[in-house]
C-alpha cells in the first residue's frame, strides 16, 4: 500500500494546478461570462430586496412551507405568474477575491486528498501510468462536476451553464489525474 507521505506532493501539486487552470478559465477564457444576466431594473430590484434586509443564504420565490401548501390554488397561481427565483445573498461589503481564491485552493487540496485516500486504497504501488489516471481522473471528475446537474434539475440553472461547469470539472480532473499518475510512488520504496 502506498503511504500517505507518498501522496502529500502529488496532492499539493494537483491542486497548484486546479487553481491555475480555474484562474486561467475564469480571468483569461472567460467562458462563463455569458452565464451572468442583470436584469433591466436592477436598481430598482436592489432597493426592494434590500427593504426587506436579508440576511446571508438561499432564497426561493414563490416561498412555500410544505408540499400542501403548494398544491393550494394561490401558490400555483404564484407559479404559473412568476417570477420563479432561487437566489443567494452574501454578506453585504466590497468584494474581497482573497478568502474566495483561498477557500478554493483549500477546497482544491481537500478534493485532491480524499482523492489521495481513494487512490492509496484501489491502487498499488508501481501501477502503471494510466491506470492511475482512469481511478484519479473518474473520482475527481465526479467530486468537481456531477453535482452540478442537479442545480438545473431542481434549481433551473441552464444546463448549457451545467455543462460548462462539467467541462471545467473534467480540466481539473485531468490535472489532478496527471499530476498523480506522474507522481505515483513505484513500489520499490513504499
Amino acid at each position: 500500500m502506498v503511504s500517505w507521505s507518498d501522496l502529500l506532493v502529488p496532492s499539493l501539486v494537483s491542486a497548484v494546478l486546479v487553481f491555475i487552470a480555474s484562474s486561467l478559465i475564469h480571468m483569461v477564457v472567460r467562458w462563463h461570462r455569458s452565464e451572468y444576466k442583470t436584469l433591466p431594473n436592477e436598481d430598482a430590484v436592489r432597493a426592494a430586496i434590500n427593504k426587506s434586509k436579508p440576511v446571508p443564504g438561499k432564497y426561493v420565490m414563490p416561498f412555500c412551507e410544505d408540499g400542501k401548501e403548494m398544491a393550494t390554488p394561490e401558490m400555483q397561481r404564484k407559479y404559473v405568474e412568476g417570477p420563479n427565483v432561487v437566489m443567494y445573498v452574501r454578506e453585504n461589503g466590497a468584494v474581497q477575491l482573497g478568502p474566495f481564491l483561498g477557500k478554493w485552493f483549500a477546497y482544491s487540496l481537500v478534493v485532491s486528498l480524499v482523492v489521495a485516500y481513494l487512490a492509496r486504497a484501489t491502487i498499488a504501488p508501481g501501477a502503471d501510468y494510466l491506470h492511475v489516471f482512469q481511478v484519479v481522473g473518474v473520482a475527481t471528475w465526479l467530486a468537481y462536476a456531477w453535482a452540478a446537474p442537479s442545480d438545473s434539475i431542481w434549481m433551473g440553472k441552464r444546463w448549457s451553464s451545467t455543462f460548462v461547469y462539467m467541462l471545467d470539472g473534467l480540466i481539473y480532473a485531468a490535472a489532478t489525474a496527471g499530476a498523480f499518475a506522474w507522481l505515483w510512488p513505484d513500489g520499490a520504496a513504499s
